[in-house]
């Protein structure tokens, strides 16, 4: 073999690594739009949640209780007055939703936001074995208030 021909064979190998890096690059991209389709799905709630309707009736004493639920479990990430920027807020793979916007909750019934706090969906944890079915739909009633223009603190 002479010494063209060698450095004939050596550049014949060199698109590989190219292929190589494009099938990595490929990869990595198809496992990211996977997990941005993964966490952008799941909060949508079922019909049959859709149509639930709050059975415990909001009162002074419910909220009070409420308020203190949201401040040991959701105002880490959902924050004090619930704009979304709580303490671990920046570290989530997903924002956390800010329940002052009052467009955004109108367009959620209490049934979907029961389920939400109910089943929970990455990174959110899901509530339903550490709070009752009465504390969450206290919740509920708690984190709609934030929507309500003079509630924020």
């Amino acid at each position: 073999m002479t010494s063209d021909e060698s450095a004939g064979a050596k550049t014949e190998s060199k698109p590989r690594p190219k292929v190589l890096g494009i099938f990595v690059i490929f990869i990595i991209t198809a496992i990211a739009g996977s997990i941005v389709v993964y966490s952008l799905s799941g909060w949508n709630a079922p019909a049959a949640a859709k149509n639930l309707k709050n059975p415990f009736p909001a009162s002074a004493a419910a909220l009070e209780t409420a308020s203190t639920d949201y401040a040991a479990r959701c105002q880490n990430c959902h924050g004090p007055n619930g704009d979304g920027r709580g303490e671990r807020a920046e570290r989530l793979s997903i924002a956390p939703a800010d329940f002052r916007d009052a467009h955004a909750m109108r367009l959620r019934t209490d049934g979907e936001l029961f389920w939400i706090i109910t089943e929970g969906h990455k990174p959110m944890p899901a509530f339903r074995g550490t709070m009752t079915d009465e504390q969450r739909w206290h919740l509920v009633d708690f984190v709609r208030q934030f929507a309500v223009p003079g509630n924020h603190n």
